[in-house]
């Protein structure tokens, strides 16, 4: 892959949480009855940062947890490595809540409902809202997310790579172009990421 420019960095991914956060506040009235969920991987540090903000803001405990879609996913044949556990961590009941779902890059849709299929798993919330950084457009199936830090028109020949200080130590979203035959290998199977 060739690095071709940096979309966000440290700064503008914490202000774009901090915006999210006020969207979630103003569209929720307020913290109660609200959780969150990060999706496995990059949505779990991004969903504790906005959990921070919310209780900052709101003065009061946002329940926090992990979901991991490995084993809902639809396209379990299509990709290479072999799923992990599925394992999630709600260490609180999901019914009548209203749950925000944190994922780091919207793509294909894919994830996501991989992940509502999940927490209906774990329990029945009053309602799911979705939250993520970037929105790269190319969905297959019809899911908008209610919160957005950024939108970029992308290709399929070209990935968005989101860090974090957790597992890349370092922060921002930075965009690269797929090269050779991979890149002709994607266009034609846009379902894998």
């Amino acid at each position: 892959m060739k690095f071709k420019s940096t979309i966000m960095d440290e700064a503008a991914v914490r202000r774009s949480l901090i915006r999210i956060t006020h969207e979630i506040i103003e569209k929720n009235s307020g913290g109660a009855d609200l959780v969150l969920l990060g999706i496995y991987r990059r949505g779990m540090p991004l969903a504790a940062m906005l959990r921070d903000n919310l209780q900052k803001c709101e003065g009061r405990e946002i329940p926090l947890g992990r979901i991991d879609v490995s084993l809902y996913r639809d396209d379990l044949t299509e990709i290479s490595d072999p799923p992990r556990t599925g394992e999630c961590d709600i260490p609180f009941s999901l019914s009548g809540k209203k749950v925000v779902l944190v994922d780091d890059v919207i793509y294909t849709g894919r994830t996501v409902r991989a992940a509502i299929e999940a927490i209906f798993h774990h329990g029945r919330p009053r309602a799911i809202q979705l939250a993520v950084l970037i929105d790269r457009g190319h969905r297959e199936l019809p899911i908008r997310p209610d919160y957005v830090g950024k939108n970029i028109p992308t290709s399929h020949a070209e990935v968005v790579s989101v860090m974090v200080d957790e597992f890349d130590g370092q922060t921002g979203v930075a965009l690269y172009q797929i090269e050779g035959e991979t890149a002709k290998k994607t266009v034609y199977k846009p379902s894998i990421v």
